[in-house]
């Protein structure tokens, strides 16, 4: 039994394990062997995504750059991946946990401040005082953008586990006084319940397009 209603989100409140973890694997048994064989619509439909990712990534990062739009796009897709397996019931969403959110926003964000402080650094250090500050003021902006480009990862990382983690909690919390309510009240909390279904999956989407979008913000600062 679980001690409070936060521990629906740490992967081993239920089996006193890790096994939970395995449903960020759980997409390779799923994914239907055609998918990969034969041009299916779930393929063509998957290819135009991925198109559009493409183009928008690399406005963003570059025309001559094409490998980092590929590592966005599969960022975007493990993100998508896990927040959607998440709305199942019984499934650990592997997204509401810090663990492996920060797991991908810190590797990301510290290999665009190596590479950056390596072969630009006078135009790294150009970015910690943003054109025309007075020259009184250019001490206080080199601290504040230092410590803005220091919290990036973790910034990254909360407003993806907050987010679905807000949802799932609301949704945990009606679900639990459905038990003491009447015909007509239930019938209005399963409506509402449905739409907050719908909104999760709208947020399962947005959130991995924001967490790839921001990543490939930090990346073209770098350039």
């Amino acid at each position: 039994m679980m001690a409070n209603l936060f521990s629906s989100f740490d992967p081993s409140a239920n089996w006193n394990t890790s096994a939970n973890w395995t449903s960020t694997i759980l997409g390779f048994l799923l994914i239907p062997s055609t998918f990969w064989l034969i041009p299916s619509r779930m393929n063509i439909l998957w290819n135009l995504i991925t198109n559009t990712l493409h183009k928008e990534f690399k406005a963003l990062v570059g025309p001559t750059s094409k490998g980092p739009t590929i590592m966005f796009i599969s960022v975007f897709s493990m993100i998508l991946y896990n927040n959607s397996l998440g709305l199942f019931p019984y499934i650990f969403t592997s997204t509401s946990h810090l663990l492996l959110t920060f797991s991908m926003a810190l590797p990301l964000w510290l290999s665009f401040m190596l590479y950056g402080w390596m072969n630009n650094t006078i135009h790294m250090l150009a970015h910690l005082v943003p054109q025309g500050t007075p020259p009184l003021l250019m001490p206080f902006m080199v601290c504040i953008e230092t410590i803005s480009n220091l919290i990036r990862p973790l910034t990254l990382a909360i407003r993806l586990s907050a987010n679905m983690i807000a949802g799932h909690l609301l949704m945990t919390l009606l679900g639990n006084t459905g038990t003491l309510l009447s015909n007509t009240t239930l019938t209005i909390l399963l409506i509402t319940q449905i739409m907050l279904l719908t909104l999760e999956s709208a947020v399962a989407m947005i959130q991995s397009y924001v967490f790839a979008v921001l990543s490939t913000l930090y990346s073209s600062e770098v350039n």
